[in-house]
């Protein structure tokens, strides 16, 4: 009888330490009842797909999970193949801060940098 071993599925995005440092200080001042941060790719923009980031109260069944030190980081079921093999940042400077991706699976953007089309 041979056994079958199954290795553990790598992350469908990959969070740098500057994006855990933001979700860890997001998740500081959440809201009560808030279980994590969640990033989804709702219809909307120039070319199509954006991505969200908001407060997340419960999870839902085929959500992906990613454990980071400063809470759980949640993928839209509905995002993932979108966002598979991205690299997620927080980015700051003097004029804007926000979260950015380097996203293979992404075919084109808005001039604006506000959405993206697969």
């Amino acid at each position: 009888m041979s056994t079958t071993t199954t290795r553990a599925r790598p992350a469908a995005l990959m969070l740098t330490p500057a994006a855990e440092a933001r979700i860890a200080e997001l998740m500081g001042k959440a809201p009560d009842g808030t279980i994590g941060v969640k990033l989804s790719t709702p219809r909307r923009g120039c070319s199509g797909l954006a991505y969200s980031v908001d407060y997340v109260h419960e999870a839902k069944p085929f959500d992906e999970a990613i454990e980071t030190p400063g809470g759980t980081f949640y993928i839209d079921s509905a995002s993932v193949l979108y966002l598979i093999g991205s690299r997620m940042d927080w980015k700051e400077d003097d004029f804007t801060a926000g979260f950015v991706f380097d996203n293979p699976n992404a075919k084109g953007a808005c001039g604006c940098g506000e959405s993206f089309t697969v």
